[in-house]
């Protein structure tokens, strides 16, 4: 199905499950696709749901742009528009999260509940990111052989796009607690492959280190009159008290914390997570 932007820009969207009102999920990234097919099959008795690519990524319009959160808020606007929705719920996983709290600080009449996944809250990125690359650094030299590939294929000026797969490969496999056996999930994340955007990545990460952690973010969250649940999987390599910051300043937050699970909590908790978000609604 495709979605057209109020610019013009075509994007992917899919939605699976019976009547009702669906939850609207929010992919990771920036510049990746969606990857939330296990989440639609484990939620798929409580609720429909709504899964799109983001503006040129994955199954969407390949275009220029423009890069800007703003722009993103109003991409999700117009899925919402497409699907006759008044109101949504909204799922966002990692810079997901970002997203869908950005669109429900822009439109909190437009949002039901959000369930906010796996973010890194509203501090600066000096809060989780030096945390975040120690433990990167270290999950990966839990097996020399990767972490010497993965140098390898970091320091190519050019790679081809086998090696860019290879390469994401690697680099999720950090997330996952089993060591021995990440790659196999990484290697799912990687099933169906598109190029990463990473025009879009390196633009929307130096605009939220310049907008994020500021006063102005932290009163605005203070004033958010919608209900929020936070997942977190304890195992997460980006230190999970970075989103103390969010949980604070939001008046109508729950937060649920998986010991056992990582970033992608579905994965490692599926029961816990399949709970969790049954919780919100």
């Amino acid at each position: 199905m495709t979605v057209t932007t109020d610019d013009g820009v075509r994007l992917w969207a899919e939605r699976s499950g019976g009547a009702g009102d669906p939850l609207v999920l929010c992919h990771g990234g920036p510049g990746l696709w969606d990857m939330f097919g296990d989440v639609a099959g484990l939620v798929a008795e409580i609720t429909p749901v709504i899964r799109w690519d983001q503006r040129g990524c994955g199954r969407s319009e390949r275009c220029a742009g423009p890069w800007t959160s703003e722009r993103f808020v109003a991409d999700l606007d117009a899925v919402r528009r497409h699907f006759g929705l008044e109101r949504m719920a909204l799922l966002g996983h990692s810079w997901g999260a970002q997203l869908a709290l950005g669109y429900a600080l822009a439109h909190p009449e437009r949002v039901s509940t959000l369930v906010y996944v796996s973010g890194v809250g509203i501090g600066p990125d000096a809060d989780w990111h030096p945390a975040y690359r120690v433990a990167f650094l270290s999950r990966l030299a839990d097996h020399p052989e990767r972490l010497a590939r993965w140098r390898e294929l970091s320091g190519l000026p050019e790679r081809t796009e086998e090696q860019e797969r290879e390469l994401a490969v690697l680099r999720w496999s950090v997330e996952f607690e089993d060591r021995d056996g990440a790659l196999e999930p990484a290697r799912r994340m990687a099933e169906p492959w598109f190029p990463v955007n990473e025009a879009c990545a390196t633009a929307l990460n130096d605009e939220r280190k310049r907008s994020w952690g500021t006063p102005e973010l932290y009163a605005a969250c203070q004033d958010l009159d919608v209900p929020v649940l936070i997942v977190d999987g304890a195992r997460d390599i980006r230190p999970r008290t970075a989103v103390d910051s969010l949980a604070e300043a939001l008046p109508r937050a729950r937060r649920v914390i998986l010991p056992d699970a990582g970033h992608l909590p579905w994965v490692e908790d599926p029961g816990g997570f399949r709970s969790a978000v049954a919780g919100a609604f």
